[in-house]
């Protein structure tokens, strides 16, 4: 299997929402009756991230099998989402997007890249702090991180387990 990352095109926006829609499944079966509606429900689609910040694809023979959309806030880039489909996943294809995301983000000008994820949930927070996140104390989130967390909570996010903010420097 060949994967490369490149930059979104417009013929892959299509693609897109559906490999953040397969993982839906996953998030289920991991929470079971816990599952809140918001954790499963269909991601935005391509054409709705296009243009906010920027989009990267990991593309195995033309076919979109990952992506990882990445969104300003001051000096931090954000990473809005990381999805791979389950067949592609323990490949290194996210880690890959993740690393591909930190130094589009360096070469941009940002300093700092955050998230926000499930503390315990294993391809999440223990994902997150292989790469060198770390988790964000409540009481030092800025303020765009703590809108953030706010909407989550709205969604009903917290309800499964406990999610956290990590970020880490981008180095120069």
């Amino acid at each position: 299997m060949s994967v490369s990352v490149r930059a979104a095109r417009p013929s892959d926006l299509r693609r897109v929402a559906p490999v953040e829609d397969a993982g839906a499944a996953m998030y289920a079966e991991h929470f079971g009756d816990r599952t809140v509606p918001a954790l499963v429900a269909p991601g935005p689609s391509g054409a709705e991230r296009d243009g906010v910040g920027f989009l990267l694809v990991a593309v195995d023979d033309r076919r979109v099998v990952g992506f990882a959309h990445v969104v300003p806030h001051d000096l931090h880039a954000h990473l809005d989402q990381l999805s791979v489909l389950p067949s592609y996943q323990r490949q290194g294809i996210g880690t890959t997007l993740v690393r591909a995301a930190m130094e589009e983000a360096r070469w941009a000008g940002y300093d700092r890249m955050s998230l926000t994820t499930y503390r315990d949930v294993p391809w999440n927070g223990p994902f997150y702090a292989g790469l060198g996140f770390v988790e964000v104390e409540p009481s030092r989130l800025e303020r765009f991180q703590r809108d953030l967390r706010d909407h989550e909570r709205s969604l009903g996010l917290d309800e499964p387990g406990p999610r956290i903010v990590m970020q880490r420097r981008l180095e120069r």
